[in-house]
């Protein structure tokens, strides 16, 4: 069979391990499902319609489930490639980095790049949040889709390297009880995050501020200390005009669509009622967050618009919100009006935004400056604390 390109002219020459001078920890990758990712794990009566990798005529390989066709196999894998190829998107494994979806080459990639840990996201055949599974239209098949991608990321990669990779889950959201019986079992085994859609009623789910519906999914993670992960993009993006360039003008806007999407879990008022819950925006940046306290305070002190919770709106931001940054280069001087405490590194592998092999680079690059303490901080002390996962016994810089 025919491939679409040589996979040896796709890629740049393997890069050397780089200087650590950073303890770090990602908290925000992918993965990318391999074929055999539900293989074993449905229950028999779902072996025919199981989401599977089929080859099409052009020889391309996609992800088939429930009547659709996911084409692009390796949506933005393109760690490694070369600058002139990542116009095409991977529609083959052999087009990928093996980083993408094997734990074993992951781990070398992550060795490379000098990341101590990572946090991972699922991609294409479930989405960012699942939403593919928990809107599947035979309910039962959707929950064990989910129990099942769970149960490959634990098997394949928590578990052979517990204190590399930091385990976050989907969970049927659909259906609350469901969801929350899900999250809890992950907890059960060391899974301390879960990924749910920023926006849900983006996707089909009830807007946040349904408080039947998403009661028991919240009461879950505050009961477990499970993280919620809100990654920008999990909803899809807003409605762009007639002709308007929508990769340029949707990768611009992300850190809009964090703002957006923070706003409205903050007003949700779950971080009001749960005062130990934990919520992180992953991929938006930390450029809006001063604006956000800022406005916050405004519409307490001046309008008196935000009035009406006995915690300041901005305290509770402080509180239960958490921000990540790929550098920030301008903004990282409002980290003091953020919170020291409340940023955290990503490096986005495999995606094109992501800063593999390089992320140590460009932490010296933008961030060298900055106090140790402060570095240690954002680095990876805060997202060890917040994910509760372990460092070496070196955190650097010293």
């Amino acid at each position: 069979m025919t491939t679409t390109s040589d996979p040896i002219e796709l890629f740049l020459p393997e890069p050397a391990p780089r200087e650590v001078k950073y303890t770090l920890i990602s908290v925000d990758d992918h993965v990318v499902e391999p074929p055999h990712t539900f293989e074993g794990r449905l229950p028999a009566k779902f072996a025919d319609v199981a989401p599977r990798i089929v080859e099409t005529e052009a020889g391309h390989q996609v992800w088939s489930f429930d009547g659709q066709t996911f084409t692009q196999v390796g949506m933005n894998a393109v760690a490694g490639r070369r600058p002139d190829t990542v116009k095409l998107e991977p529609f083959r494994f052999d087009q990928m980095r093996p980083g993408c979806f094997d734990i074993e080459a992951r781990i070398r990639d992550m060795d490379v790049n000098g990341m101590w840990a990572s946090l991972n996201f699922p991609s294409q055949i479930s989405g960012f949040s699942g939403r593919f599974f928990y809107n599947a239209s035979d309910p039962e098949l959707g929950q064990a889709c989910i129990a099942a991608w769970n149960d490959w990321i634990y098997e394949e990669w928590k578990t052979p390297y517990p204190d590399r990779i930091i385990a976050c889950g989907i969970a049927f959201l659909a259906d609350p009880q469901v969801a929350a019986a899900e999250i809890r079992r992950n907890a059960a085994r060391g899974f301390t995050a879960v990924s749910l859609p920023e926006r849900p009623h983006m996707v089909g789910l009830p807007p946040i501020f349904d408080r039947a519906h998403w009661d028991p999914i919240i009461e879950a993670c505050d009961e477990t200390e499970t993280v919620i992960c809100l990654h920008v993009g999990s909803s899809g993006v807003e409605a762009r005009p007639a002709g308007a360039p929508t990769l340029q003008l949707g990768a611009t806007l992300f850190g809009q669509l964090s703002l957006g999407a923070c706003a409205e879990w903050l007003w949700s008022g779950y971080g009001l009622h749960y005062p130990t819950l934990k919520i992180a925006m992953s991929e938006g940046g930390i450029g809006w967050v001063a604006m956000l306290l800022d406005r916050l305070d405004n519409i307490v002190d001046r309008s008196g618009y935000g009035l009406g919770w006995d915690v300041r709106p901005a305290d509770v931001l402080k509180r239960n919100f958490w921000f990540c940054t790929l550098d920030d280069p301008s903004t990282i001087e409002t980290r003091h009006r953020i919170g020291v405490e409340n940023i955290m590194v990503e490096c986005d592998y495999p995606h094109g935004d992501g800063t593999w092999p390089d992320t140590q680079l460009v932490i010296e690059k933008y961030w060298g400056h900055i106090p140790a303490n402060e570095l240690r901080a954002m680095c990876s002390q805060n997202a060890a604390a917040l994910y509760r996962h372990p460092l070496p016994a070196l955190v650097l810089p010293r």
